[in-house]
C-alpha cells in the first residue's frame, strides 16, 4: 500500500512547473513592465539614499525622528547607530538594504491596507483569503526565489518580489483585525448622525484601527529586513551580501560583524517607527 502511494504521487511539482511556464509564455510583457516599474522605484530610493553625503542623510533621519517622537532619546539613538554603521564601513550596504526595505514597505502597505479593509467588510472574502495568506507565510522563503528568478532574472527585483510575497500577509491581517474590531456602537452612532459608509470608514474605522495598521507597518519593516540575507542569494545588494560571503568562506569575524550591523539597523528602524506605542 505504501509503495503504491509513493509510486502514484500527486504531481504537484509538475503542475507548478506547468503553471509557471504558462505564465511566462502568456504574461511576459506584464512581468517585464512590473520589473521595469520596480527597478525604477528601487533606483529612485537608492539615489535619494546614496547621492547626498552620508551625514546629510543621517541628519534627515534624525530630524524626522525628532519631529515624530518629540524627544531626543530616539534621534540620539539613531545618530549613534548610523555613526556605528559608518565606523564599520557598511554605509553603502546599509543604504541598499534600506532601499529594499522601503520599497517592500511601500508596495506592501499600498496593497495590504486596502485588501485588509475589503476583507474586514466582507467576511467571506477573508475566509477565502485566509488559506492563501497562510501559504504565503508558511511556505519556505527559498521557494519564492525560484519563480522570482524565472520571471525577473537576477538582481534587486526578484529579491523585492520574494520579500513582498513573504511580508504582504502582515499588513493585510493587522488591517483586517483593526477595522473588524471597531465597536459596532461607534459605527451605529456615525450612521445615525447621517454619515455615509465612506465617512464611517475614514472618520471612525480607520482612526480606530490606526494602532493596528501602524503595528502592521512595523511588522512589514521587520519582516522585510529579515529577508535581506535571503534576497542576497538571488543577486540583491545589501547587508545580506557580506553575510553570504562569510558563510561561503566560514569567516566568523565577517559574519558576526555584518550580522551585528543588521541587528543594529533592525533596532533603529523599530524605534524610528514605534510612534505612539510603548
Amino acid at each position: 500500500m505504501i509503495e503504491w502511494l509513493s509510486t502514484h504521487k500527486i504531481p504537484i511539482g509538475l503542475w507548478a512547473r506547468s503553471g509557471f511556464e504558462w505564465l511566462q509564455d502568456n504574461f511576459a510583457p506584464f512581468f517585464d513592465a512590473l520589473a521595469d516599474g520596480m527597478e525604477a522605484m528601487i533606483d529612485a530610493i537608492l539615489w535619494i539614499m546614496q547621492a547626498p553625503p552620508p551625514l546629510a542623510v543621517i541628519g534627515v533621519f534624525v530630524a524626522i525622528a525628532a519631529a515624530l517622537h518629540r524627544s531626543w532619546a530616539v534621534p540620539s539613538f539613531l545618530a549613534l547607530g548610523f555613526v556605528f554603521i559608518l565606523n564599520q564601513a557598511y554605509w553603502e550596504e546599509t543604504t541598499e538594504s534600506l532601499t529594499l526595505v522601503l520599497a517592500a514597505c511601500v508596495s506592501c502597505m499600498v496593497m495590504g491596507v486596502p485588501i485588509g479593509i475589503a476583507a474586514a467588510h466582507r467576511p467571506r472574502l477573508y475566509a477565502a483569503m485566509r488559506p492563501i495568506l497562510d501559504l504565503m507565510q508558511t511556505l519556505p522563503t527559498f521557494v519564492y526565489l525560484i519563480p522570482a528568478i524565472v520571471f525577473f532574472g537576477i538582481g534587486m527585483v526578484p529579491g523585492l518580489i520574494a520579500t513582498i510575497i513573504f511580508v504582504l500577509p502582515a499588513p493585510i491581517r493587522l488591517t483586517h483585525l483593526g477595522v473588524s474590531s471597531t465597536p459596532p456602537a461607534l459605527i451605529e452612532a456615525a450612521l445615525a448622525f447621517g454619515a455615509s459608509h465612506g465617512q464611517v470608514l475614514r472618520k471612525v474605522e480607520l482612526p480606530y484601527a490606526m494602532p493596528q495598521i501602524m503595528a502592521g507597518l512595523n511588522q512589514t519593516i521587520m519582516l522585510s529586513l529579515s529577508m535581506v540575507v535571503i534576497a542576497a542569494l538571488v543577486g540583491a545588494d545589501g547587508l545580506g551580501v557580506p553575510v553570504v560571503r562569510a558563510l561561503n568562506q566560514v569567516n566568523t569575524a565577517l559574519g558576526f560583524e555584518s550580522g551585528f550591523v543588521i541587528v543594529v539597523l533592525a533596532i533603529m528602524l523599530d524605534r524610528f517607527f514605534r510612534v505612539g506605542r510603548k
